[in-house]
């Protein structure tokens, strides 16, 4: 493996391998590995909507496939600004993300219409991915979209988790918890979805509008009262909620319910699925692969300084090898703000794991990438951040200290003075983040 001494080469390994993982991930394509023609034989007519980042893509490959005298009028795609462009036959809206906006509830209108005028043999076909949930916004009753996001506010300034959020989400919503596949109802739903969570509840993708809800009014209420801020939530939110937990609004549909007997769902792309996809990049470039985690999660620079220890205290124990060694990781780790930097995620946890080696004596050759799948890490331009051993010595050439730079959360502008910026370009997906850590044998 001689040729894989250079360290030129193993970064060049290092973003193929990652490549590899989005491509895994590839919208366009992964519709495309999904739906055939001879799927639609069944159904007199068919429509089709998209929401979420990857909407517009994966719209044109359902749109490419669909027979043309199947489909029930033009498709429909409600996307972020960043991310609409034209697709044939369909009528592609911009909306707001992560603040939903006003164009985003005029799409989702225009979505619950076309899904409530679907037939009985007729098919719903649902195509879902990230940040659907900001998307499609629908208030229920007489909440209006402003008090919706102000309950949606308090809770993130609350701390509250994603399932909370969600929980909440769903009882204030038409489409959400099922809504959407109640509405379709007694047409078929059948939803593809591009998973941007860990774990890949698809209850919680897009805050699951096709989706069975375990949740309850009473337990949204009591999401606001255990965080102490239901008295600050909007009255029209709060009396939407007591009105459905005394049963004088219809609960979300529940597992078991009738409707979800003609809705499927197949999960076309994932973290996993893009992390299995660089395992076997990884194998055929000749590493030996491993999954180091397939849910790495927590303070992203701890998680960096983390990687480094494992990696020396795994070279201790084992002896030796002739095989280069490909650690591989998927997940989405936190980034605790406190200085006034620029950088994400990825970034932090690349500088961190290049200040780590240095002072843990990680010795030899080896690459450390760490990048989001959607091309775009924090407020800035790099998809995250692509390390070595020389990383630290080009940035303290030019004046820069990696460890005030972290501290300050600057880990943009000391990847830049390196040269090690990760930068793809948005790439039209979104199943968050990977991590590629390459080390070559010591002779």
């Amino acid at each position: 493996m001689s040729h894989l001494s250079d360290l030129a080469l193993m970064r060049q390994d290092a973003a193929r391998i990652f490549q590899a993982g989005i491509a895994a991930a590839d919208p366009y394509q992964a519709v495309k590995r999904y739906l055939a023609p001879e799927l639609f034989g069944d159904y007199s007519k068919v429509h089709f909507i998209a929401f979420g980042k990857a909407a517009c893509l994966m719209a044109q490959a359902a749109q490419e496939i669909i027979p043309a005298d199947k489909l029930a009028g033009r498709g429909i795609v409600v996307t972020n600004y960043e991310n609409v462009t034209n697709v044939d036959n369909v009528d592609v809206i911009g909306a707001a993300h992560p603040l939903p906006d006003e164009a985003g509830l005029n799409g989702a209108k225009i979505i619950a219409d076309r899904v409530r005028n679907a037939q009985e043999n007729e098919l719903v076909l649902v195509l879902v991915s990230g940040g659907g949930s900001a998307l499609i916004p629908y208030p229920a009753g007489e909440i209006t979209l402003q008090e919706k996001i102000a309950a949606t506010d308090l809770l993130l300034a609350s701390g509250a988790t994603i399932n909370q959020i969600n929980c909440v989400r769903k009882h204030l919503s038409r489409l959400k918890g099922g809504g959407l596949a109640r509405m379709a109802a007694p047409a078929h739903v059948h939803a593809l979805i591009l998973s941007d969570v860990l774990g890949d509840d698809l209850s919680v993708i897009a805050s699951g509008p096709t989706v069975a809800d375990n949740s309850t009014y009473a337990d949204a209420i009591e999401v606001f009262k255990a965080k102490g801020i239901w008295e600050q939530v909007p009255v029209n939110v709060r009396q939407h909620l007591e009105q459905g937990r005394l049963g004088y609004i219809a609960e979300t549909p529940k597992p078991g319910d009738a409707i979800f007997n003609s809705t499927g769902h197949a999960l076309v792309g994932s973290n996993a699925i893009s992390v299995n996809a660089m395992l076997q990049a990884a194998q055929n470039l000749g590493y030996e692969a491993e999954l180091y985690s397939d849910h790495l999660c927590g303070e992203a620079r701890t998680v960096g300084a983390t990687l480094v220890a494992q990696c020396i205290k795994r070279r201790l124990k084992s002896p030796p090898q002739n095989t280069p060694l490909a650690l591989l990781a998927g997940g989405e780790t936190t980034v605790s703000l406190k200085g006034k930097g620029r950088g994400g995620r990825n970034q932090e946890m690349a500088l961190a794991f290049a200040i780590a080696a240095k002072q843990q004596g990680l010795t030899g050759n080896w690459v450390f990438l760490s990048g989001g799948t959607d091309g775009l890490d924090g407020p800035t331009d790099a998809a995250g951040g692509i390390v070595d051993p020389n990383t630290i010595k080009r940035m303290v050439k030019v004046g820069i200290n990696p460890t005030e730079q972290l501290e300050n959360n600057d880990s943009y502008t000391a990847l830049k003075a390196s040269d090690d910026l990760l930068i793809t370009g948005a790439t039209g997906t979104n199943v968050a983040d990977l991590q590629i850590l390459l080390i070559q044998p010591e002779p």
